[in-house]
């Protein structure tokens, strides 16, 4: 059985391939393959967002009582990155490549600092505190996640 750990970070992998793909089509100034790579990554990025805000926090915020904890600074890191992929999808549309590479430049620092507290800090609290419920949840947030 995986760990709520395993399953997230590689999720957070599927989405840094999914980012390196538009980062390829646009350096290219393959601006059609850029879009269809973009939406894909825009996609991968929401279902795993929706997946943490829907499932994998609520359950951890009923077992532990902290609603204004890690989970309260990570949905608050999901917002700005949401910000961050509309206005990288705006550049993208009008095919500004400097635009673009800066606000996914931005992104990406972001999605780093992000990936390392969730998968050091709160990944392995969840797989802590939600032990009991781990299969069941696991296998929920692995079909939220299309995996």
């Amino acid at each position: 059985m995986k760990t709520i750990r395993e399953l997230l970070a590689a999720d957070h992998r599927h989405c840094d391939d999914c980012f390196v793909a538009v980062e390829q089509a646009v350096a290219a100034a393959a601006w059609a393959g850029a879009t269809t790579q973009f939406v894909a990554f825009a996609d991968a990025m929401e279902r795993h967002f929706s997946a943490e805000e829907g499932l994998l926090f609520p359950a951890f915020e009923e077992r532990t009582g902290m609603r204004m904890g890690p989970t309260q600074v990570m949905r608050s890191e999901h917002a700005q990155m949401r910000q961050l992929l509309a206005a990288a999808g705006e550049s993208l549309a009008a095919q500004d490549a400097d635009d673009y590479s800066g606000n996914a430049e931005t992104l990406l620092i972001m999605m780093q600092q992000h990936n390392m507290k969730e998968e050091n800090v709160l990944y392995p609290m969840c797989d802590q505190q939600l032990g009991g419920q781990l299969e069941t949840l696991v296998q929920r947030l692995a079909t939220a996640l299309d995996r």
